[in-house]
């Protein structure tokens, strides 16, 4: 990643606080309570930002490095905010106690001031159970977006704190943007406005509770490379009922004529389902998305999949041959869990920069020592890995103790909440 695009998203936030603060920048109070108003406005500004870095837009991923970062700083930010926005009145408050002790006490209590106070109270509230949502991994995805919302609540009753507290100079402008990017949000995202048509064309069986989804494109085709990942949400056939939320699944393969293949592992409820989906359904699709294949340099690589996260290599595979040094090390758990293993094994006969090692591991865990010691010098390599977050885990430790730089170790997470 250049470092213009790793800065991206910081400038981005740094902006948004800055702006609001300098705008509104009380010049003329006492030093504590002209703080107490700067944290206030620093965090409304970077719930701004915030907001910004929930849209799925490809141009906008693409210009700062990949979804999966901006969901990441969304989460930062999102924490930074209310922790900024929460201390706003405990410094109003302290203040204040300069003065007298019950006037402290006013600027804290919902119950002892106005309205302004009390929709600053509730908008405080509301994010906080919209944060509680961000990290609750367990909630069910449709109550974790109903709850996700009360971010956005949390936003207009923060702009009505202000405008009942007569702040209108600044507040138009904001109130423009917050309005832009929740309805953009709304109508492009959620209601799918920006996903393309396509139709489930065929399925295959690849390995045991993985299916390989073919789907063709109803109209203009998403543009995408081997190694990013979708965005599908399915809907109902003739005997398939939909999951209709959008789910992550990275491209195995993508045709000459816009075709996109997708290989989905039974891991949850929607993608259990989708073993049984057939010809016909409708889709919707948002994409490409995903950087950390973008950028390979022309040195000798190691890739590291497990399970499902084959998916990606396999797609840079079938797009073309490698011409730089690559060793393919796949784990799976048993014979009947290895997806596309003919396939992989033929790719590695008839390209000899190619070197591919399995290993069915089992339930037992994967001594990464042994299995990487005929890998090359692995320190001078770049290492991409692709799988369940433990595995993930565990390798980057060890090539670090291997004495590989963390810029040479890439990955993601797929964690969209």
């Amino acid at each position: 990643m250049s470092v213009l695009r790793g800065c991206s998203i910081p400038l981005l936030l740094i902006t948004s606080i800055a702006v609001p603060v300098y705008w509104a920048f009380p010049y003329d109070l006492p030093a504590l309570r002209g703080a107490g108003i700067v944290l206030g406005w620093a965090g409304y500004g970077l719930l701004l930002g915030c907001l910004l870095l929930m849209l799925r837009e490809t141009a906008l991923a693409r210009a700062l490095g990949g979804l999966e970062r901006m969901y990441l700083w969304h989460h930062r930010a999102g924490t930074l905010a209310y922790v900024l926005l929460l201390a706003h009145p405990l410094v109003l408050a302290a203040a204040a106690w300069s003065e007298a002790p019950h006037l402290a006490w006013q600027t804290l209590s919902p119950l002892a001031e106005g309205i302004p106070e009390r929709l600053g109270w509730l908008s405080l509230l509301l994010l906080m159970l919209g944060l509680a949502a961000t990290f609750w991994s367990t909630l069910a995805y449709p109550r974790w977006r109903w709850l996700h919302l009360a971010l956005a609540a949390g936003v207009l009753a923060g702009l009505a704190h202000l405008w009942q507290l007569g702040i209108d100079e600044p507040l138009s402008p904001i109130l423009g943007i917050t309005a832009l990017i929740l309805a953009w949000r709304f109508v492009r995202d959620d209601s799918g406005l920006s996903a393309r048509p396509y139709v489930v064309e065929s399925t295959s069986q690849v390995a045991k509770d993985m299916v390989e989804i073919t789907l063709k494109p109803l109209a203009r085709p998403i543009v995408a490379s081997a190694g990013q990942f979708i965005l599908a949400a399915f809907f109902s056939g003739p005997n398939f009922r939909g999951c209709g939320e959008p789910h992550p699944f990275t491209i195995s393969a993508i045709g000459a004529n816009g075709e996109i293949r997708i290989a989905v592992k039974a891991l949850g409820d929607c993608t259990r389902h989708l073993q049984g989906i057939e010809p016909g359904v409708a889709a919707r699709i948002e994409g490409g998305f995903g950087t950390v294949f973008a950028e390979r340099p022309a040195t000798a690589q190691l890739w590291l999949a497990g399970g499902v996260g084959i998916t990606p290599f396999l797609g840079l595979l079938r797009a073309g041959t490698v011409t730089q040094p690559t060793t393919l090390v796949y784990l799976y758990r048993h014979e009947s869990d290895a997806a596309f293993l003919p396939e992989l094994q033929a790719l590695a006969n008839a390209n000899p920069n190619l070197c591919l090692r399995t290993l069915a591991s089992g339930d037992d865990a994967v001594d990464l020592d042994s299995l990487l010691t005929e890998s090359g010098a692995i320190p001078a390599r770049e290492c991409y890995l692709c799988g369940p977050p433990g595995m993930v885990a565990a390798a980057r430790k060890h090539l670090r103790r291997r004495g590989v730089s963390a810029h040479r170790i890439h990955f993601e997470h797929f964690g969209f909440r």
